[in-house]
């Protein structure tokens, strides 16, 4: 499942890309791990200045194996630009956590250290962990964590922006009360109103439109090619299975997909690639298990 690379000489090569999030955050933990990766390697610094930069020098890394420094959006930036150029599997990526804990729950969820100091010594002479990858059918990845929310859970998501929703029907309130008299008030959705989706894991049918469903939850395992589906009711136990391939289809519906909020669709598909990625971390992998 895993190969250890060498003990470090100083002769390896590394391509270090520092987020820009990551400098303007914490300059002096981005220091710090230039000047751990620098000390045990022959690392290139990359400073990017924007997303379009950090992919480019991702794809010009030639030899070097990448470092990422940066928190979990710098992480997924990484993983799907390698994916996109299918040159995910041919390497191994190592992440230096820099930010708030609240923009690296993927990373230590994956077991990445949280300090500085660990993660830069774990990206020089760390275990190569090979990783199961969910991959949905628009060329989408997901690291680790996959949830289809009931509708309140995810409010205001127009254009994929939290809040937007919220803003345009304070406004357009606004604008109804100046012009003639307000409405009567009409109560809120109750909030576990959910969606009425059709859920099949590797073909067989685990709930049909006729069924509201409160929440969907798909979680790699970390290895063995398979993720565990949890479904969630109003009116029963939550249905639990492991599957390679889930489709969810119905309504327009969104999903949170590690940090990042997907759809609106009205059908998506994710498929498990085992072993699809690697990633530098300590011997031991932290336990996953259904809900996260």
């Amino acid at each position: 499942m895993s190969a250890a690379e060498p003990p470090g000489d100083g002769t390896r090569q590394l391509l270090v890309v520092i987020d820009p999030v990551a400098r303007r955050s914490d300059g002096e933990s981005v220091r710090i791990a230039k000047d751990v990766l620098s000390a045990g390697s022959h690392a290139k610094i990359c400073l990017p200045q924007d997303h379009d930069e950090f992919s480019r020098a991702l794809s010009r890394r030639g030899n070097r194996r990448p470092v990422v420094v940066g928190d979990d959006r710098a992480l997924l930036r990484a993983v799907a630009t390698l994916h996109r150029e299918r040159e995910l599997a041919d390497g191994v990526l190592s992440l230096v956590p820099v930010g708030p804990a609240a923009g690296l729950s993927v990373a230590y969820a994956l077991g990445v250290p949280s300090s500085t100091v660990a993660a830069a010594r774990t990206a020089l002479d760390g275990t190569a962990h090979r990783l199961d990858l969910l991959v949905d059918d628009s060329d989408g990845v997901v690291l680790g964590d996959l949830r289809i929310p009931a509708r309140a859970a995810v409010p205001g998501t127009a254009s994929g922006h939290p809040g937007v929703t919220a803003v345009w029907d304070t406004c357009r309130s606004l604008v109804r009360t100046l012009v003639r008299p307000a409405p009567p008030e009409i109560p809120p959705a109750p909030a576990t109103a959910g969606y009425r989706l059709r859920v099949e894991a590797d073909g067989a049918l685990l709930t049909d439109l006729d069924r509201q469903v409160e929440s969907v939850h798909l979680t790699t395992r970390s290895s063995g090619g398979v993720m565990d589906v949890v479904i969630r009711t109003p009116d029963g136990p939550p249905v639990t299975v492991g599957a390679k391939q889930v489709t969810v289809s119905g309504a327009d519906f969104r999903y949170r997909a590690d940090i990042q909020i997907g759809g609106p669709v009205r059908t998506r598909t994710w498929t498990v690639r085992e072993g699809a990625w690697a990633l530098m971390l300590p011997a031991a992998l932290p336990a996953r298990g259904p809900d996260g």
